[in-house]
């Protein structure tokens, strides 16, 4: 059994109590920041934008009927003109029978608060902050009398700034949901669902999945489970001798886990891994290190990735990096650093800065030649997830230092 898990309705609980805390919190200062004074973001059912899905109440489960939300006066006031109330998050200012016009309520609130410049959720360089759809700015630009229209502009800060930046509570519960996560993972590489031999690869993902929610959780993708072996030719089947990889994620009161570790299922003769399987997981650890020890607020995903390259250039590791952004999403909105297939840099995404409290994804490899497999390459790939208060970076669960055994 895994650690015991809040009942739904103590999690909707919680979930509203982080919520208002962050819509009275985060708001303001983002928009501040970003020296917008009006917000505006607009869903229907089911084509849900990112961010203001993650502001609905815990008992919704996407936006009903057309949901738009309101910030003026910097975040400071928020109301919603839709069909149902949004609990108390929201003020309700839209009454249909009084004002059939929804979108003529949503003028009249604009032209009544006056704002000098009016954000929406469009964006070319970051999908989380692209959830306005073309049908609905269309109607918005309609609503609208010329004056305001004028006053439209994408932001990306808001949206990204929202969904990035973790609140105490969040940040205190984030270590027991990937400690939770990690006990999961640790038992798929075990004797306890991995029978050398028999126990295929999908075996083990489909455990993972079958684990997760009868722990009560959520896995945000499908778990990838993958296998290395002396001679490089290697099938679905599970066998001694196997370097097993594990690619696994929840989510747990609105927060995602992203972690990749390894696993060897030993020969009959053998007590411990190979030295040179167990070396290379400490260059990896190594390289987690690196990466790491780049992050600085202000510095972009891309300045984070040339630094970490330099050094371990430097220092002989054939490193591949490509880390993100976690949080309400599993591949969060932030800066990008690295992408698999792309090791010189990201436009757009990589040149956001690092910004304090916000976690991140440490995900990365390394290619190490294994002398007890005749010098074949072995990949070490890691995820471990991370959070940066603007001074000090931490994993949230500690890693992975030493290969599980099965």
């Amino acid at each position: 059994m895994g650690r015991p898990v809040l009942p739904l309705r103590d999690r909707a609980a919680l979930k509203s109590e982080w919520l208002t805390t962050r819509l009275d919190t985060v708001v303001p200062k983002i928009m501040r920041d970003a020296g917008v004074d009006c917000w505006v973001l607009i869903a229907r059912e089911y084509n849900d934008d990112p961010a203001l899905k993650t502001m609905l109440p815990a008992t919704w489960e996407t936006a009903r009927r057309r949901t738009i939300l309101v910030f003026t006066e910097f975040g400071e006031t928020r109301v919603s003109i839709s069909r149902y109330d949004l609990d108390t998050l929201f003020a309700g200012v839209w009454d249909p029978s009084t004002q059939p016009d929804q979108w003529q309520c949503l003028a009249d609130h604009i032209a009544e608060q006056s704002p000098r410049r009016i954000a929406i959720n469009r964006s070319e360089t970051f999908p989380l902050a692209d959830g306005l759809s073309s049908s609905e700015a269309a109607r918005l630009l309609a609503a609208l009398p010329p004056s305001l229209c004028n006053r439209l502009e994408p932001s990306d800060a808001l949206a990204v700034g929202w969904l990035e930046t973790r609140i105490a509570p969040e940040i205190a519960a984030f270590p027991d949901v990937c400690a939770r996560a990690h006990g999961i993972l640790r038992d798929a590489l075990s004797a306890t669902v991995i029978t050398p031999g028999a126990t295929t690869t999908q075996d083990v993902e489909w455990w993972l999945r079958e684990e997760a929610r009868f722990c009560g959780y959520q896995t945000w993708f499908h778990p990838t489970v993958s296998l290395q072996r002396s001679g490089g030719d290697a099938d679905d089947v599970i066998r001694h001798g196997d370097l097993v990889h594990i690619d696994f994620g929840i989510e747990y009161l609105t927060l995602h886990t992203d972690q990749q570790q390894h696993g060897y299922v030993l020969l009959p003769d053998e007590t411990a891994p190979p030295p040179g399987l167990r070396t290379a997981l400490e260059v990896g650890n190594r390289l987690q290190d690196i990466v790491m020890a780049q992050f600085r607020t202000g510095v972009t995903g891309n300045a984070i990735l040339r630094s970490a390259h330099r050094i371990a250039e430097e220092e002989g590791i054939a490193a591949t990096i490509y880390s993100h952004p976690i949080g309400l999403h599993g591949h969060g909105a932030g800066p990008t650093i690295g992408l698999w297939d792309n090791q010189r840099g990201v436009a757009g995404t990589g040149d956001y800065p690092v910004r304090p409290d916000t976690a991140y994804s440490i995900e990365l490899a390394v290619e190490v030649s294994v002398p007890e497999w005749d010098d074949q390459p072995v990949h070490i790939m890691l995820e471990e997830d991370a959070f940066f208060d603007g001074n000090v970076f931490e994993l949230l669960d500690g890693r992975q230092t030493e290969l599980w055994t099965v």
